[in-house]
């Protein structure tokens, strides 16, 4: 196949050619459609409660992972009036692993707004859909589309790689999003809306793949302008990502009587908010000094430098922590706010499963667990 490094003008089509690509791909759909525990079966509805579920699992998240943690939250709670009802740590730690904590706790305060100001019924619209806290823009449509069948135009990264492809968009990501999305806009059918956004999301799924795609199976494949110019594998192009910066901090594991670690929580706006970690410094570009660090320890101790060094890596920055390690006994001083709830408080080691702690601070505690013993 012709190779090349520039691309013709993206193609357009005519609301019949539209028309006739929506149905070709909703054939393909009604064939070839993905088993998925949170959708319903062929011609019944799907219950709103279990899309908007799978949306906000999925965002940022594969398939593949997000299968357990679903039928585990429809096990607990399994509609939105049973997880209104749970405690925020609840739903916290039955999150622990999918990351992006923010979507747990925007899941359980969208949960109570819609059993307190909704009568326990999710709204049957986009843009009331959007007004709820956690739904964006692409979470709105996709609920909107497949629960009430609304002809709202779903744009998640699958479509866009469909969409740059088919039409022949060269502008790279994220240069390129609202060109596709008025592109995706113009195929969205007022005929079975929500099938249609699945089919989409599905053909980039499984057939429309980053790499090595599957051309030869599209039902898109004649009118794809990628595929005519050779183009397939190499669009959407996109744009050089910055590179991350490195961050450092020090945190303090510090057992009293060899039973217990201190855990404090961490506010709940902003990273990993809510969730529970050990104390910590400031995470900051410069490295730390023990008596620099020592500072801000909790409690006075014998502190000691553990060897090596936890690195975890977020979206938007590298993360290097340092761990030191103190002993105290049960007569010693108690740290500020211990024991109140959102203080400081002692944790059996035993016991620390019980709490909901991010992937950083499991590393943290393994390593530290490591060095101690």
């Amino acid at each position: 196949m012709r190779r090349s490094t520039t691309s013709a003008p993206a193609v357009t089509f005519s609301r019949r050619e539209a028309r006739e690509l929506a149905a070709r791909l909703l054939a393909w759909y009604d064939r070839h459609r993905r088993s998925l525990p949170w959708r319903s079966p062929p011609g019944l509805r799907a219950d709103p409660y279990r899309v908007w579920l799978s949306e906000i699992m999925l965002q940022q998240t594969t398939v593949k992972a997000v299968e357990p943690y679903f039928h585990g939250f429809l096990a607990r709670w399994p509609d939105v009036d049973a997880l209104a009802r749970a405690d925020q740590d609840e739903v916290l730690h039955a999150w622990q692993g999918l990351g992006y904590y923010a979507r747990a706790r925007n899941l359980h305060r969208c949960a109570r707004e819609v059993r307190d100001r909704h009568g326990s019924r999710f709204p049957d619209n986009a843009a009331a859909l959007a007004k709820l806290p956690g739904i964006g823009p692409y979470t709105a449509a996709a609920i909107a589309a497949i629960a009430f069948d609304e002809p709202a135009t779903v744009v998640d990264g699958n479509v866009e790689r469909v969409m740059a492809r088919l039409f022949g968009v060269a502008t790279p990501l994220p240069g390129a999003k609202p060109r596709l999305r008025t592109l995706a806009a113009a195929l969205t059918p007022a005929e079975r809306p929500g099938d249609y956004a699945q089919a989409v999301m599905d053909l980039g799924a499984v057939i429309c793949t980053p790499r090595r795609p599957r051309c030869v199976l599209c039902p898109w494949q004649p009118r794809c302008a990628a595929r005519a110019q050779g183009l397939a594998e190499e669009l959407p192009r996109r744009a050089a990502k910055p590179v991350r910066p490195l961050r450092r901090g020090v945190a303090f594991w510090l057992v009293r009587d060899g039973a217990e670690v201190l855990l404090q929580r961490r506010p709940e706006e902003g990273l990993l908010g809510g969730l529970m970690e050990l104390p910590s410094t400031a995470w900051r570009a410069d490295a730390w000094t023990l008596e620099e660090a020592k500072v801000h320890a909790p409690l006075s101790a014998q502190w000691r430098a553990l060897p090596g060094v936890v690195r975890h890596g977020f979206t938007h920055f590298e993360l290097e922590l340092s761990v030191v390690a103190g002993h105290v006994r049960e007569t010693a001083e108690e740290p500020q706010g211990v024991n109140e709830g959102q203080g400081p408080h002692w944790c059996r080691l035993d016991r620390l499963s019980d709490y909901a702690l991010p992937t950083v601070m499991k590393k943290v505690i393994a390593h530290a667990l490591a060095h101690e013993n």
